[in-house]
């Protein structure tokens, strides 16, 4: 005869497990220690999933290719690209329509200092540093992928565009300030 199974008394001090488990089959996942937003105290922290399959950048900190500071560089680089971008913009329905010409928006400050700051980024990283930067970090491209559109397959290229990465992200992380020079 099977013995009748008892439950465990509720613990409060027992931290709750946050974690999805049921994920889809082609979900590629890092876990990430982030502030919980439900914590009683200031500097609580969890473990949540974050998803790696678009991001270059996150997939190359969740498996420790770059350091925290190279990842924060290249966010900052993203934002600012973010920021500074202007592309294609929904025609606005409500506005009195002019003959199809539309007013430009202006430019804000937040805008205009991304784009200065995106300047010197290009020029202290130059023309060679500056691409395979934007490859990974704006149009969001592995190391592989920058290999086949230079046509320049196999490992050798791909080991020789990831060192150039890292070396640019080192770069990025002293710009923006994340790190600080070498002896």
């Amino acid at each position: 005869m099977a013995r009748a199974r008892r439950n465990k008394p509720h613990n409060p001090a027992k931290v709750h497990d946050r974690r999805a488990r049921d994920l889809l089959r082609n979900a590629e996942v890092a876990a990430v220690e982030v502030d919980d937003p439900l914590g009683l105290e200031p500097g609580d922290k969890i473990v949540t999933l974050r998803s790696i399959r678009n991001d270059p950048l996150g997939r190359l900190h969740a498996h420790r290719h770059i350091d925290e500071a190279q990842y924060q560089g290249g966010r900052a680089f993203q934002n600012d690209w973010e920021r500074a971008e202007r592309g294609p913009q929904a025609v606005d329905p409500t506005r009195e329509y002019v003959d199809g010409a539309r007013m430009r928006e202006p430019i804000t400050e937040s805008q205009r200092k991304a784009v200065l700051r995106l300047n010197r980024v290009e020029r202290e990283l130059g023309a060679d540093g500056s691409a395979p930067v934007h490859e990974v970090l704006v149009l969001g491209l592995t190391m592989e992928q920058i290999g086949q559109r230079r046509s320049a397959p196999g490992q050798r290229w791909i080991d020789y565009f990831a060192k150039r990465s890292r070396e640019c992200l080192d770069r990025l992380a002293l710009i923006y300030g994340f790190a600080t020079e070498r002896n």
